[in-house]
């Protein structure tokens, strides 16, 4: 075991030389560019996108560049090849876009808002060289009203962005300004889509939707931007089944039950979809909601197992990185994604696991829509990792890791308060933000320790904040003995499980490596197994899903995730290579999910 561990963190070849793969998306998207409308939950007619070429510049400081070093493909980071600048931006670098649009007329009792899906990781916007809002935190969105410093015809609009990317405590999944291994390519900047809509001046702000499985309801709560103040605004909604009328009703308020009798519940084989239309005053929004329940609890034999719609449904998934060759953290287009979650389908698979990442709400959308469960990671943080402390301790160790307690900060990387303060607030808004996706029944607040503190009380604000879903409180190791689940992480050792008080998970296995010639990023060569061609593979692949998991099911195996959905630039562990363009095993058995 050990030497598989020494074998894990690389082979190496004496040339360190990196191939550009490309998608076959990528390959088109250099003529093309992302127009799909951001947001498919909270959906306006008044789109404006501004997705395409800006001018950037690289600079030393925080002072508006005298001169622009060239033209940059937004939403692409300027590290991605798609973004046309394919340089690394570094912790003391300034990165500033700009680009102008024009306003026909300056409306009356009307709002423009400004919309930025992610930018990594920290943002101050200005218009007309003004500005208007900053932010801070790479993974979450954030939306500004521009109107007052509007002008008619042409305006400015300039973003400068920073990234210290690992060098902080700030959020960073798996970049790393070294890569190498299972940490990845750092991205900087704009990375996820920015636009523009017109509002009113009395405008919903957010929904929040929350299914009511046993009481045949949804719930649904408008948040609106402030308060009008003539008497109450009249709401009127709309509920949709295959685009026939089934509920239309004006209401008060901004929180309401809508009935919904004999409703069909969404699952994978069934991703069942209404759609639901909002009016309140001027402002009208389409959206989308789906009907059903996640829960642990034991089956006819005593066993505890995860439940999907009163039927215990073994979740069968896949790591995803969420990485591309040519965009990096950005998909190269929507058909990308969708063919992503499609090829895993057609394995059999059923859920997703998110690593450690937060996808654009496109992502998310296509699940719904698709039919796949998705396991949601939090976005990791802190300082400097001690891999020695995080990595071989559990492994060779695994009852000693979960005897140390999280509120040993310095053995975590978490020392710094602020850090974890801002984790927290990153956790609250990521749940916020993802809170209407139905395909979304896991969160996992911590992996293999990276970053991890407190995770008892992490475990008590999510279930405060969200009842309806589970949590996995620490994937992989440093057990806290909370959440919903005892997690497992395991590459090394015979595959086996000991079942407890909690539903018991195989979070992350296999990591089985296999090189496709011409198809790979790099010589390196990084995996927990490592099979020589795809013959080898696809053995060890059946009997993985036709013997091994089979038993531990019948054990009490609640769940399971292979490692992983793609290689990803050294780590070759993937089911289909980096450039998704071979798809390494074709038909895996089918294992019993309910």
């Amino acid at each position: 075991m050990i030497q598989d561990y020494i074998k894990m963190f690389i082979i190496k070849s004496k040339k360190a030389s990196t191939n550009q793969l490309y998608t076959k998306w990528g390959e088109e998207q250099r003529t093309k560019t992302l127009t799909e409308y951001p947001r498919p939950q909270l959906k306006r007619d008044s789109y404006i996108p501004l997705n395409g070429l800006w001018n950037y510049a690289i600079t030393k400081n925080a002072k508006f560049p005298g001169r622009f070093d060239g033209r940059i493909v937004v939403p692409f980071s300027p590290e991605s090849i798609l973004s046309r600048v394919n340089k690394q931006i570094m912790p003391k670098d300034y990165l500033w876009y700009e680009r102008k649009f024009n306003v026909k007329e300056l409306k009356a009792n009307s709002r423009l808002i400004l919309h930025f899906g992610a930018v990594d990781q920290y943002a101050r916007v200005f218009v007309n060289r003004k500005k208007v809002t900053s932010h801070t935190g790479g993974y979450l969105p954030f939306s500004v009203d521009i109107t007052d410093m509007l002008v008619k015809g042409k305006n400015e609009l300039h973003v400068l962005a920073r990234d210290l990317s690992d060098t902080s405590y700030h959020c960073r999944g798996k970049q790393k300004l070294l890569r190498g291994g299972m940490f990845y390519t750092a991205q900087s900047g704009i990375w996820q889509s920015v636009w523009m809509e017109w509002v009113p001046d009395y405008y919903i702000k957010s929904l929040r939707i929350t299914p009511l499985y046993e009481k045949s309801m949804v719930q649904l709560e408008i948040t609106m931007n402030g308060r009008k103040e003539e008497a109450d605004v009249p709401v009127w909604i709309q509920v949709t089944d295959k685009e026939q009328i089934i509920i239309s009703k004006e209401e008060s308020g901004n929180k309401f039950l809508i009935p919904m009798p004999g409703f069909i519940p969404w699952s994978p084989e069934n991703p069942y979809l209404y759609g639901l239309t909002v009016v309140v005053g001027e402002d009208k929004i389409d959206s989308y909601f789906a009907m059903r329940k996640v829960e642990v609890k034991k089956d006819e034999e005593g066993t505890l197992r995860i439940f999907l719609n009163d039927k215990a449904y073994f979740q069968n998934g896949v790591l995803d990185q969420g990485y591309w060759p040519d965009g990096l953290y950005t998909s190269p287009s929507d058909e990308a994604m969708v063919q992503d979650i499609l090829a895993m389908k057609k394995l059999g698979f059923n859920m997703l696991r998110k690593h450690i990442k937060v996808e654009p709400l496109r992502w998310y959308y296509h699940c719904d829509r698709l039919g796949m469960l998705v396991w949601q990671d939090m976005v990791n943080g802190g300082g400097r990792y001690n891999m020695l402390f995080l990595g071989y301790l559990p492994n060779f160790f695994p009852k000693a890791a979960d005897r140390i307690k999280d509120s040993r900060y310095s053995l975590f990387s978490r020392k710094n308060e602020r850090g974890r303060q801002e984790w927290q607030e990153d956790m609250v808004g990521t749940i916020e933000h993802l809170y209407n996706c139905p395909s979304i029944v896991v969160w996992v607040p911590f992996n293999e320790g990276w970053g991890q503190f407190d995770a008892k009380e992490a475990v008590d604000l999510i279930k405060k904040l969200d009842p309806t879903r589970l949590v996995d409180q620490a994937s992989g190791w440093f057990d806290q003995k909370g959440g919903d689940f005892k997690s497992i992480h395991n590459y090394f050792r015979k595959l086996r499980i000991v079942t407890e008080e909690r539903a018991v998970v195989l979070s992350e296995f296999a990591g089985f490596a296999c090189p496709v010639s011409d198809h790979m990023f790099s010589k390196n060569i990084y995996g927990y197994k490592i099979y020589k061609n795809r013959e080898d593979l696809e053995k060890a692949l059946y009997k993985l899903y036709k013997e091994e998991l089979p038993a531990l099911i019948k054990k009490g195996l609640s769940a399971a995730v292979f490692t992983q959905l793609s290689d990803v630039e050294d780590e070759i562990n993937g089911l289909m290579t980096y450039d998704r363009k071979v798809l390494k095993v074709e038909k895996l058995p089918k294992l019993p999910c309910s």
